[in-house]
């Protein structure tokens, strides 16, 4: 049996147990472990060679402190009350226009997502934020949920992101440069979530109708409030690209800031550090599970050879890089249907890397070309958080929104869909929207 064959028998097992409902890192784990053992000629003994190293191997990574570093930031944030500050600020500047406080959650939840890197922690803790003002002013619930469930995307979108952390560690890329390169496709996420609600109020009016505009001293407060949310974002980024702080103490110092504007803010009291801590231990001991059940797993892929023969099959194939691009792509929003955005990443970066690394897109550079295919799966992956059938941050609103049917939380989703598909095509074809800021400093 050739690498390629054996590598899609194992795919083929692993997505019969998920369909099982078998816990994602538990089902790559068992796959990789059984598959190792099967390539071996039915061997034990390699695999337990394998295993007594596997764990120290990947958790001893010194890059890994930051996960539970931005994930202790984002806790913070979150039970902080600084989610409700952004939302304030926002809807005081925006929320007299017509579908203007939807495209305030959409702007909070950008700038929530700068403090958080979580998308589904993005949707819920927005989602508990706006809607009861949303459905106050009289918001449509499909407009006001799908908004919602889109925004809560720009929560891995916006850095810092704990995907592309786990990317620059499977890559061996800076995580200061693809924090820095997300930066833009980030904020043209939110214009065009934002572009959609104002093309939708306009053909609905009554979808989205204003609310009251704010005086100016209430505008003014509302920006002292989240003054500090923006210099804790500036702080991290710029320490990581800038060089004076590298991505551990740089997390350390943002989840460190965060938790003092937590304290300060009045939100956080003995109840809620306690709900951080564990919230931040639940979510990394999932983070971690994840990553060593792919580590077996992309184990036993090596020993078939499917990522190297996959690589050469389709440099000596003749097909256009774009069409090979396109084919990764498909596969992306196909597994979103199945699985959620870190699994995807842990699993599919492995097997794609080599093939994008070996192909020529627009002339690009080793560095270049892998910053912007990071970025590009991350913009697809970012897909699988909405779209049908799965769709866990549609699931996440729904759940908030009881009075709303599913069916349209699905159906206010699409048209965001569409903004997405057009950003990644930009981006496909023009890299230099990924590239502009990384080269810039």
């Amino acid at each position: 049996m050739s690498g390629i064959a054996a590598g899609l028998v194992l795919f083929g097992v692993m997505l019969v147990l998920l369909v099982l409902r078998v816990p994602i890192g538990i089902a790559m784990f068992s796959v990789g472990a059984g598959g190792y053992v099967w390539l071996s000629g039915g061997e034990w003994t390699p695999l337990l060679n394998s295993l007594k190293n596997l764990a120290y191997a990947r958790l001893s990574n010194y890059d890994l402190i930051v996960i539970p570093l931005f994930l202790l930031m984002g806790q913070f944030a979150t039970h902080g009350g600084l989610s409700r500050a952004l939302f304030r600020f926002v809807a005081a500047f925006m929320g007299h226009w017509r579908g203007g406080v939807a495209m305030a959650a959409v702007g909070a939840c950008a700038g929530f997502g700068a403090i958080c890197g979580s998308s589904l922690a993005t949707a819920a803790t927005m989602g508990q934020v706006a809607l009861p003002e949303l459905k106050r002013l009289g918001y449509a619930g499909s407009l006001s949920t799908g908004t919602l469930a889109a925004g809560g995307t720009l929560g891995i979108m916006i850095p810092p992101s704990v995907p592309l952390v786990i990317y620059a560690i499977l890559t061996q890329e800076s995580i200061g440069k693809l924090f820095m390169a997300a930066v833009l496709p980030g904020v043209i996420a939110m214009l065009g979530y934002m572009l959609v609600i104002r093309a939708m109020v306009a053909w609905k009016p009554e979808i989205g109708p204003a609310g009251p505009r704010a005086p100016w001293p209430e505008r003014l407060r509302a920006l002292a409030a989240v003054a500090p949310v923006f210099g804790v974002f500036a702080v991290v980024i710029i320490g990581i690209y800038g060089g004076w702080a590298n991505p551990t103490e740089a997390a350390a110092i943002g989840a460190a800031a965060c938790g003092v504007l937590a304290v300060v803010s009045g939100g956080m009291r003995w109840r809620g550090l306690l709900d951080t801590a564990l919230g931040t231990a639940q979510s990394t001991a999932m983070i971690f599970l994840v990553l060593l059940g792919a580590d077996q797993l992309n184990t036993a892929l090596a020993v078939s050879q499917m990522p190297a023969e996959l690589a050469l099959w389709v440099k000596d194939s003749g097909l256009p890089p774009l069409l090979v691009m396109v084919a990764i792509l498909v596969v992306y929003i196909l597994l979103g249907c199945v699985m959620d955005s870190l699994a995807m990443i842990l699993l599919t970066i492995p097997v794609f890397y080599p093939v994008v690394m070996g192909l020529d897109f627009w002339g690009l550079g080793d560095t270049d070309k892998s910053i912007w295919f990071g970025i590009l799966a991350l913009m697809v992956v970012e897909i699988g958080l909405v779209h049908p059938p799965v769709g866990m941050n549609v699931y996440v609103i729904n759940r908030i929104a009881r009075t709303v049917p599913l069916t349209e939380t699905f159906k206010g989703v699409m048209p965001f869909l569409a903004s997405d598909f057009l950003r990644i095509a930009a981006l496909l074809f023009f890299p230099a929207l990924s590239l502009a800021l990384v080269h810039s400093f």
